[in-house]
């Protein structure tokens, strides 16, 4: 059983930063699209970052691009998202995922994420 459990989340001021962490547990595919979503109130959804451990490619959405980097401890099993210049549009409910088809990113479609973390708040003030 894939499980997924997130931390790192908290208040910053604009221009700040947070690190959010995703350590994962029970893996039995040899690799995984492992990704961060987002979901501000009264919004979708929004796939913001991915990383296949097959190469340690990664990919960002254009809102976090430049800003946010997503990285891999493999030695401790945990997905980094370190945030920069964070904005107030950055707040939301940040979301850990986790793919085992063998192909990354699917960002713009969570439906093909098997596993997900219970989410961590990040909240941006200006």
């Amino acid at each position: 059983q894939v499980r997924l459990v997130e931390s790192g989340g908290g208040s910053a001021q604009a221009g700040g930063s947070l690190r959010l962490s995703c350590s994962y547990y029970g893996y039995t595919y040899s690799y995984y699209c492992m990704s961060w979503f987002r979901q501000a109130p009264g919004k979708e959804r929004e796939g913001i970052a991915a990383l296949f451990t097959g190469g340690g490619s990664t990919y960002y959405a254009d809102s976090v691009k430049g800003r946010f980097t997503i990285s891999e401890d493999n030695a401790k099993n945990i997905i980094y998202l370190q945030m920069n210049s964070l904005k107030p549009e950055d707040t939301a409910m940040y979301y850990c995922a986790a793919d085992g088809s063998g192909s990354c990113p699917h960002l713009t479609a969570p439906e093909w994420y098997n596993y997900w973390g219970q989410g961590t708040q990040v909240t941006v003030s200006s």
